[in-house]
C-alpha cells in the first residue's frame, strides 16, 4: 500500500476524493492513492469534513485523531491519522479496501 506510510506519531494516508458522489465510501487504489467517493460537495470545507468523520468511523478513532496535512482545497490530500500501519490496513479491509 504505497498510498498509506508509517510515521513516528502513527500513519499518513494518501487519498483522491470524488466528491458529490452517490454515497460516501471507499473506491480502491488509484494511481497510487487511495480513492474515496464522498457523497458531501466540496464547498466550505464541507467535503474534507465528511472525509475526516467517514475515516474516523472505519478506523475506530476520534475525529481529532485525524489531521488534513495537505490538499485542503485539492482532490489529493494526505492525512495524518493516530493509528498503526496495521490497524489502519485492517480497518479498510474490513470495508473491502485491497492491498492491490
Amino acid at each position: 500500500m504505497s498510498w498509506l506510510k508509517a510515521t513516528p506519531t502513527g500513519c499518513e494516508l494518501s487519498v483522491l476524493v470524488q466528491p458529490r458522489a452517490s454515497r460516501t465510501k471507499c473506491v480502491g487504489p488509484h494511481d497510487g492513492r487511495l480513492k474515496i467517493a464522498l457523497a458531501a460537495p466540496p464547498v466550505d470545507g464541507e467535503a474534507n469534513a465528511a472525509l475526516i468523520d467517514f475515516l474516523a468511523e472505519v478506523c475506530a478513532v476520534r475525529k481529532a485523531a485525524i489531521v488534513l496535512v495537505d490538499g485542503q482545497t485539492s482532490r489529493r490530500k494526505r492525512l495524518a491519522i493516530a493509528r498503526e500501519v496495521a490497524e489502519v490496513r485492517e480497518a479498510l479491509a474490513a470495508v473491502g479496501v485491497t492491498d492491490t
